[in-house]
């Protein structure tokens, strides 16, 4: 999966991975439904700044989430010729075989899924139990890529839990394994509670990395005690390849106790590029479009670049 998502993001070996999970992650969280018209000129928006993934949206139950009621319609738009996107993989998050299959129908290129780490996050999220979301989420898993799609399978509430508090760290490595046992190879860490914290990052993925030589790991942060940028160096340091982010820092799991938004794209690419990595992602178009969105939403959002620009 590696080298073609490299190929088609045009982004050399080893380089860090920007996947951009704002039109998901972030507006579920949102009470008001953006129109798909809103989302498609976002998208393109964001396709244009240069970050190599895009999750445009999750294939749920619309009465239970309106925001995300407009998925299929999403990528069916850029399946067409006229509409596809350059250099830019487009994402989708799928929770049941339901999903899967809508998703199949409208030509979603990367398939997105996981198991919580959390039995009360899991049935509050799925409805599942761990040992049924996990035998599910495997089946799914292997029939997507044997359809010659792209898959990433994550852990959810890696690093804590907002109603049950700490996770084992034993308890993550064994979905990561049961995982690598059926050959799915591009794993995420979520920090759905927003918990984590940088030792912990480092130790889990570097013990993750052990596992495996083949792996491919990503990470997703959601800030909500501060330290989202912090467990994002950790997990970089850690050699995690795969970074997941919000525009304007929106977002925010709706099925945990204390929600709070991700990362900050423009904020995490910052950083990178601080570093002098990821020069090429046109920092100044994620501020513009993080500024459009605090007016879209008539609030001040929660990330930090696009109100005070770049250091100079």
């Amino acid at each position: 999966m590696t080298n073609d998502l490299e190929e088609k993001a045009g982004v050399i070996l080893n380089e860090i991975i920007i996947h951009e999970v704002g039109m998901r992650d972030g507006l579920q969280a949102e009470n008001e439904v953006v129109s798909t018209d809103q989302k498609i000129k976002w998208i393109k928006q964001l396709a244009e700044t240069g970050v190599d993934i895009i999750q445009i949206g999750s294939f749920v139950n619309p009465k239970r989430m309106p925001q995300m009621a407009d998925t299929d319609e999403l990528f069916n738009y850029f399946s067409k010729d006229e509409n596809k996107l350059i250099n830019v993989v487009l994402s989708g998050l799928v929770l049941n075989e339901k999903g899967l299959e809508r998703g199949m129908a409208c030509g979603v290129e990367m398939f997105c899924m996981g198991v919580s780490a959390s039995e009360t996050h899991s049935q509050k999220n799925t409805g599942m139990s761990i040992a049924e979301a996990t035998e599910r989420i495997i089946a799914m898993a292997k029939n997507a890529m044997a359809a010659g799609k792209k898959v990433q399978v994550s852990v959810q509430s890696a690093f804590g839990c907002g109603y049950e508090g700490k996770i084992s760290e034993e308890k993550v490595l064994s979905l990561v394994k049961i995982f690598l046992e059926n050959g799915l190879k591009n794993i995420s860490l979520a920090d759905t509670a927003g918990h984590a914290i940088p030792d912990q990052v480092e130790r889990l993925f570097s013990s993750i990395h052990k596992l495996d030589e083949q792996i491919q790991t990503a990470c997703h942060f959601h800030n909500t005690y501060g330290l989202g940028i912090a467990n994002a160096y950790a997990a970089y340091k850690s050699g995690v390849k795969y970074f997941e982010s919000s525009f304007a820092g929106l977002g925010g799991c709706p099925f945990t106790a204390v929600a709070a938004g991700n990362i900050a794209t423009e904020d995490l690419v910052h950083l990178f590029q601080q570093m002098s990595l990821r020069n090429d992602i046109k920092l100044e178009n994620l501020i513009a479009i993080s500024k459009e969105a605090a007016e879209y939403f008539k609030r001040e959002l929660p990330g930090t670049i696009y109100k005070t620009g770049r250091i100079q």
